[in-house]
């Protein structure tokens, strides 16, 4: 069995971040969305992965590599257009051959492997197997089950959905899929619906089954959903500290400092994690933060956000749930601000707050 990893969306729902990174390489507890998905396909013992890429080639190839230190091997597939998952099944015919494989949405985070529904499928094998969970199928895609866990029908993105089981973006497929590619027709919105495909499956007579996931996911294209997933990261983080943590500062919880941080006259309330050569100085840094490579914190307060490499922070209070993109600075203006800041800010920013 072979994966399809699908990296070539444009992330619309994550702008301003999006506009200068793939999604998928947003981080979660310092570590890119897209190395959750490749570790939990390492884990259910596939090796050989396509990643279907657009016109981030060059930084989802910068993170990945060839795969090696996934334990996988890496082709690059590139997608002119985000013209439809379906139209990814297309371009990756040739990577494919005739081999049964797991198509992995890039943005899904899975906390608890992928390793059952990959040994179902092996051990009892199906023409084509959709993964769901409840929760608000709108944003992605419904199916509907019957009694013995066969799929009878699929939506993409119903209005008015007639039940709660969403597809995660998680399927495995036989070499009918390829059939079910070429006999679709664009949707209204110009794309080749993977729905359709499995729709296709469906009312030619094919068994398509639903399997559902039980552990902790999420579609980490929405800034919210990207928050919950770093705490739920977090919440397994291990206390560990590596770096350097002057005796004026107070840790409590489970807070990771690596080795080459500087924590100095600051209070750490865990799960946390700092990064490698970030430096924390007269600060708060609360619950559920994630503080990246190279960033700088002083005398400011920071809790339940995610910090992105090299950002800067400085003589600001009260930053809470908040996403600050890469090299991003944040500094206090002239007068204090008065209560919390609520940011979501792209690379290269610069925040003078009030």
């Amino acid at each position: 069995m072979k994966a399809l990893v699908l990296s070539g969306g444009s992330g619309t729902r994550l702008r301003p971040l999006s506009h200068t990174m793939p999604k998928q390489l947003v981080p979660i507890a310092n570590k890119p969305v897209l190395a959750y998905g490749l570790e939990a396909i390492a884990g259910a013992g596939i090796t050989e992965v396509g990643i279907v890429v657009g016109d981030r080639i060059d930084d989802i190839r910068e993170a990945v590599g060839d795969g090696s230190r996934y334990g996988l091997r890496v082709t690059y597939l590139e997608q002119a257009a985000p013209l439809g998952l379906a139209h990814a099944v297309v371009i990756a015919r040739e990577f494919l051959g005739d081999d049964d494989f797991l198509m992995y949405l890039g943005d899904n985070v899975v906390l608890d492997g992928i390793d059952e529904l990959v040994a179902r499928f092996r051990a009892d094998p199906c023409d084509a197997q959709v993964t769901v969970h409840p929760a608000d199928p709108r944003e992605g895609g419904l199916a509907v089950l019957d009694a013995d866990g066969r799929v009878t029908a699929v939506e993409e993105k119903p209005k008015n959905p007639v039940g709660n089981l969403a597809l995660m973006g998680i399927y495995v497929f036989t070499p009918l899929v390829h059939q079910a590619v070429r006999a679709i027709r664009p949707s209204a919105r110009g794309e080749l619906e993977i729905t359709d495909a499995i729709g296709w499956l469906i009312e030619q007579g094919h068994h398509v089954r639903g399997h559902h996931y039980r552990g902790f996911w999420r579609d980490a294209g929405l800034i919210d959903s990207l928050l919950e997933c770093n705490q739920a990261v977090l919440d397994h983080v291990g206390p560990r500290i590596l770096g350097k943590v002057d005796d004026e500062t107070e840790v409590i919880g489970r807070v990771f400092v690596d080795e080459r941080a500087t924590v100095t006259r600051s209070r750490l309330v865990g799960p946390l994690v700092i990064g490698p050569e970030a430096i924390v100085d007269g600060s708060y840094v609360g619950p559920y933060t994630s503080v990246g490579e190279q960033c700088v914190i002083e005398d400011s307060s920071v809790e339940f956000s995610i910090v992105m490499d090299r950002a800067l922070i400085r003589e600001v209070r009260g930053v809470h749930g908040s996403l600050i993109g890469r090299a991003t600075s944040v500094r206090a203006a002239a007068e204090p601000a008065r209560g919390g800041h609520r940011l979501v800010l792209g690379e290269n920013s610069q925040v003078l707050m009030a």
